[in-house]
């Protein structure tokens, strides 16, 4: 009975949008990355309660936005607006195109994501970099490299061609996250998405991760939801979410002057020693 509840399920599932329609973007788009949310209300089922409601932002070209918030404040949701896993009430805008206006496809390809939990297939270690041969050799090594994996995979018996166990689980949990992040450098796209992706990664592998996203996505816009402060504390603007709402959205350093305001209070509770680091960081 289970069995047939499950296909039911299936069968009522509403389908995704079409992965193309008539309105394509240019080829080279987004070539700014310049991301506005207008009016934005998000829901993950048509009888469910808004988790985004009435967001209005817009991210600049380049700028780097750390989203920070307490659990169920909304952040993972504005990621699944952008991507559309669900249709948005209101508009989303990258580089003056309406997301919702053209296909799944032309939308997702277009944006990188690097997810709290590693997204890796049971194949090699190029396919999993480069699933749709587009690269090099040359470029694939160029990208370990950048990610201090280079000679992790070149000790692998079959090197680029070494199948990756179910989840990637021949590897770390920083390792699998590299791995990801250098399929992100490959891909060369002007919108970053960070999930939380050094959730469970050791302080080694978090500054790793923070310095190839300053040095190799410098040019792009990146939207980082934190879980540690101090990875984005240097951000050229936070983003406080609650209830899903936006809070507060200003740099650091502005809003840590605030001392009645969220993003201040949530700081304090680092305890004092962190508190004093993360606001001399939010300075410089």
């Amino acid at each position: 009975m289970t069995s047939v509840e499950r296909v039911v399920e299936y069968t009522e599932l509403k389908s995704e949008a079409p992965l193309e329609t008539q309105k394509r973007p240019p080829p080279d788009w987004p070539s700014q990355g310049m991301i506005t949310f207008d009016r934005v209300n998000f829901f993950y089922s048509k009888d469910g309660p808004p988790v985004l409601k009435d967001i209005n932002a817009t991210f600049q070209p380049k700028e780097k936005v750390g989203i920070v918030g307490r659990t169920g404040a909304g952040k993972s949701s504005l990621v699944s607006a952008l991507f559309r896993l669900a249709e948005p009430q209101g508009k989303i805008y990258i580089d003056g195109i309406v997301t919702s206006e053209i296909g799944l496809h032309d939308l997702r390809q277009k944006m990188s994501i690097i997810p709290q939990d590693p997204v890796l297939f049971t194949d090699s270690v190029r396919k999993n970099l480069d699933p749709f041969n587009q690269h090099t050799d040359e470029d694939l090594w160029k990208a370990l490299e950048e990610v201090q994996m280079k000679s992790v995979v070149e000790e692998l018996p079959g090197k680029l061609e070494t199948v990756l166990a179910e989840s990637g689980s021949n590897f770390s949990m920083g390792q699998r996250q590299l791995l990801c992040l250098a399929r992100a450098v490959l891909r060369k796209n002007r919108i970053l998405i960070i999930d939380e992706a050094t959730a469970n990664v050791d302080p080694r592998t978090d500054e790793l991760i923070q310095k190839t996203i300053r040095e190799k996505f410098r040019d792009c816009t990146v939207l980082t939801i934190a879980h540690r402060l101090n990875t984005i504390i240097d951000s050229d603007r936070i983003l406080v979410l609650d209830s899903g709402t936006i809070q507060e959205l200003d740099c650091p350093f502005t809003l840590l002057q605030n001392k009645e305001g969220a993003l201040y209070k949530m700081v304090q509770e680092m305890g004092q020693a962190e508190a004093a680091a993360l606001l001399e960081s939010a300075g410089r």
